[in-house]
């Protein structure tokens, strides 16, 4: 009895050494790697670079007076579409003291030279009719009285665009300010009542109003010294507007600038393309906007994802799976990328596998 249950005993601690042996081992064992496979496929791949900017339209105009005063009236809104030739605002008219005596003072001096120069014109005049000067001399004061006429014209005229905005003979008031092109009205910076300063050669004067045509509208961005020589005029733009998610526009180049500007340290190019309008949508001026400018564009060619290659010194190699979990390194010749999928020109097809890095 005592020997069987030594022997048991003796049984069990075996049992227990070889299971505790067994799991040691299948532990310190490392598992087969199970590499994964991808597709080699066909694909459109395009390269492209992005600019940063603002579509804005083409012609946009500052509409200013030709006079100062208080806008007395307004007779349009911002986003109103105009004809050249409407009117945009009244302005009552408030000339300065100084410009209204010095008006006065030129009207009177130049009524004084009209007299003299009449009784001077009548003296000569029956001096020239008694034949006592000839014809030349009397053309001398005949000139002159017709110039001191055309000055006091002009000097009245002067003092009265001054006081009510027009002239005598002129169907135009200078204080009705008109538009002088088809357009949107962009924006009214001043409201009724506001003074506003004329244009002069001292100064641009007051904006009343900025219009523009909205039917024509185009796109300014930047792009960096190291993609500015990739592109050319007539390249077309994708613009991806930010206001507008998800309805990208067209747009083709027409402008690269021939000089750079430093922006943040860097060198960046200004660019100009002409943006193709959509029916359903409006574009306002000032939309942020970036534009995806296609470099190169191939179709329906050989591609696998760019992270699957392998780069080295001798050249650009994938791994080709020959069999379930067998692999070969072959080399490949590339094309153009977009970041994500690489053009396979020589080395594999459509359908291949190759080892998932």
């Amino acid at each position: 009895m005592k020997k069987f249950i030594w022997y048991t005993v003796l049984g069990l601690i075996a049992v227990v050494f070889i299971g505790t042996a067994v799991f040691l081992y299948n532990k310190s064992q490392e598992k087969p790697v199970v590499y994964q496979s991808d597709d080699v496929f066909k694909t459109t791949i395009v390269k492209k670079t992005v600019a940063v900017g603002k579509v804005i339209p083409r012609r946009e105009v500052e509409i200013k007076s030709q006079v100062s005063g208080v806008v007395e009236q307004l007779y349009v809104i911002a986003g109103q579409t105009v004809k050249k030739g409407d009117i945009i605002a009244k302005i009552t008219l408030a000339p300065s003291m100084v410009m209204l005596n010095q008006a006065e003072s030129q009207l009177e001096t130049a009524r004084l030279n009209l007299q003299n120069a009449t009784v001077e014109f009548d003296r000569q005049k029956k001096l020239f009719a008694d034949k006592l000067i000839s014809a030349s001399e009397y053309n001398k004061f005949l000139l002159n009285y017709d110039l001191q006429r055309e000055a006091v014209t002009a000097a009245e005229n002067n003092l009265l665009l001054m006081k009510s905005g027009a002239t005598k003979k002129s169907d135009k008031v200078s204080n009705m300010i008109p538009a002088t092109v088809t357009g949107m009205v962009l924006d009214l910076p001043y409201k009724e009542g506001a003074f506003i300063v004329e244009t002069s050669s001292f100064g641009a004067g007051t904006t009343i109003a900025t219009l523009a045509d909205m039917n024509d509208m185009i796109f300014e961005g930047m792009v960096d010294e190291s993609e500015v020589g990739k592109i050319r005029e007539g390249m077309e733009l994708v613009l991806d507007v930010g206001a507008l998610e998800g309805e990208p526009f067209t747009a083709v180049l027409e402008y690269i600038s021939p000089k750079g500007v430093t922006d943040q340290g860097t060198i960046k190019f200004q660019i100009r393309a002409a943006v193709t309008l959509s029916e359903k949508l409006f574009l306002r001026s000032n939309y942020s906007a970036n534009a995806d400018i296609v470099l190169e564009k191939r179709e329906n060619v050989v591609a696998i994802n760019e992270g699957n290659l392998i780069v080295e010194e001798k050249g650009q190699f994938v791994e080709v799976e020959t069999g379930p979990q067998k692999f070969e390194k072959r080399e490949v010749k590339t094309g153009i990328s977009d970041g994500i999928n690489i053009e396979i020109l020589e080395g594999l097809k459509e359908g291949d596998k190759i080892k998932h890095r």
